[in-house]
């Protein structure tokens, strides 16, 4: 927590993350669920600056509150994996996810990994140790040497599911495959908070060193009713907004781009929607608007593109469009829906 003593003697703690708030703004409002909801804005923890991660950043936050059914995780997962498409970054960004079960689930998985972690409490790392008793679930996520060698031999918390938190988790892997959406179940991936319960997931990388989370979510279906509210299931994720401005500035430097060039008014309406579609493809697109044909071909060259599609009005007419290779120098006409195949 950030927090210090201000100039009047009080107390301040900045916040470190939406979701306290939200759930204050819909008990105190008396917000009606079903609700689904959207916050950014700063956010502060007090931890040493490091790649990946300040001290004060802004967060995106997405929640829905209301809604005990698996389609809420499946829609509220998408929308990540669609935001990553459309910010041209989710070619080095995967899914992890997991379950935690419900409440039976939590408390017996819970008792076995206590009296399995109690054979090497001694072993363990000092912050491990003390999460021992208040909070062992934590220990998963230890990124010590030896508490991994420890935890790869852990009870997993799937052998503990009920009937009920299986096919949760079923109906929301099943959701992510009719979508087409890859992942990974990542059995060491947990919450060490007790409002947590079924799906928690991840958006991870390897290009911002160890703070590889992108985007973090869960279920919490006990929180609301925590903090006095009434029962209420809920799930959400949140990202910040300076990893992912390192992520595609990380993906610009290391990839090169497709070099759109439209000419004439259709030409330039289509454009925007062709380099949609590429960027859903995972492709690094500069759309160049304005200038002559030359001064663009020219600025597609500084930037180092890969190749640069050409069209105008009459090849938007034939459906096709020019590609060029960069390095090649070679032109030729391609079928519009063919694009993504060319490149």
């Amino acid at each position: 927590m950030y927090t210090f003593i201000d100039k009047g003697g009080k107390s301040i703690t900045l916040r470190p993350e939406f979701t306290a708030a939200i759930v204050r703004l819909l008990i105190e409002k008396k917000l009606q669920a079903p609700i689904k909801l959207f916050s950014i804005g700063p956010a502060f923890r007090y931890e040493r600056p490091q790649k990946g991660r300040q001290r004060q950043f802004h967060q995106i936050n997405f929640e829905v509150f209301g809604i005990e059914d698996p389609k809420a995780d499946i829609e509220l997962i998408s929308l990540a994996q669609h935001l990553l498409t459309e910010f041209g970054i989710n070619k080095n960004v995967k899914l992890e996810i997991n379950s935690l079960g419900d409440s039976e689930t939590i408390t017996q998985y819970r008792e076995a990994l206590i009296s399995y972690l109690k054979k090497f409490q001694n072993d363990l790392s000092e912050d491990s140790q003390n999460r021992l008793i208040k909070n062992p679930l934590r220990i998963l996520d230890s990124k010590d040497k030896t508490d991994k060698e420890i935890i790869s031999d852990a009870p997993k918390i799937s052998d503990y599911y009920t009937k009920e938190s299986s096919y949760f988790f079923d109906q929301v892997l099943n959701g992510l495959q009719a979508l087409g959406i890859p992942y990974t179940v990542n059995s060491k991936l947990v919450r060490g908070l007790d409002y947590y319960c079924h799906t928690v997931f991840e958006f991870v990388t390897e290009d911002l060193g160890a703070q590889g989370a992108v985007f973090a979510g869960g279920r919490y279906d006990n929180l609301v009713s925590s903090v006095g509210g009434k029962h209420t299931p809920a799930i959400g994720f949140a990202g910040g907004i300076e990893r992912i401005m390192e992520l595609i500035n990380y993906a610009e430097k290391k990839e090169r781009p497709i070099y759109i060039i439209p000419i004439g008014g259709e030409a330039e309406e289509h454009a925007l929607t062709l380099a949609s579609e590429l960027r859903r493809n995972g492709l690094y697109v500069i759309y160049e608007y304005s200038g002559t044909l030359k001064t663009r071909m020219k600025k597609a060259n500084q930037a180092n593109a890969k190749v640069v599609l050409i069209f105008g009005d009459e090849e938007l007419s034939s459906k096709t469009l020019k590609i060029k290779n960069m390095d090649t120098g070679e032109e030729k006409m391609i079928a519009r829906d063919k694009t993504v195949e060319n490149i």
